[in-house]
């Protein structure tokens, strides 16, 4: 019972770190990112590789033409050995494109793929400390919303509604900030 309880906790440790790392690209948290990786690190997205400074220059505070992001993390199949494991995690990273006016304003992109983590579990901490991306498809959904309109023809009522890239408001909410 005592190795079946130690890896369920040890699987909801590397389950919770992968998505703690999404919460912190769509935030741009180098805080909550750091916290995700080992600072030896290393990454391969295919369009962008290096070690985990790299990586953290590259997503926070990320490049101002994009917006927007949101990734949805779907199931995550996690291999234990000992203090190493290695997950399979399914996603879809949505991103709004600022191209500018000449070239066509804001665009929304899709892409789902999927990451391949190295885990390392130090002391009882387990973090990355290697991830390839692998791309399964994408998606260019052309122009994209014009949020200060609201959503369905429905305005909003205040600002802190639409986006999150910079300054969001479940950050405040967690903090106990009221709307």
């Amino acid at each position: 019972m005592e190795t079946t309880l130690r890896a369920l906790l040890d699987r909801e440790a590397i389950r919770s770190c992968v998505i703690r790392l999404a919460r912190g690209e769509d935030r741009r948290s180098a805080k909550l990112i750091r916290s995700c990786w080992w600072p030896e690190a290393k990454f391969d997205y295919g369009v962008h590789a290096g070690d985990f400074e790299a990586y953290l220059a590259w997503v926070a505070p990320g490049a101002d033409a994009i917006k927007n992001t949101q990734h949805v993390i779907g199931q995550t199949h996690i291999e234990l050995s000992g203090a190493s494991a290695k997950a399979e995690t399914h996603a879809i990273s949505y991103h709004r494109l600022d191209l500018g006016a000449e070239a066509g304003g804001e665009r929304d992109t899709c892409i789902g793929g999927r990451y391949l983590d190295s885990f390392e579990k130090r002391g009882e901490e387990w973090r990355i400390a290697d991830r390839i991306m692998l791309y399964d498809w994408e998606q260019d959904w052309g122009m994209a919303a014009d949020w200060s309109k609201g959503v369905m023809g429905y305005p909003f009522s205040a600002e802190h509604f639409a986006g999150r890239a910079k300054g969001d408001f479940s950050e405040r909410w967690f903090a106990g900030e009221r709307a």
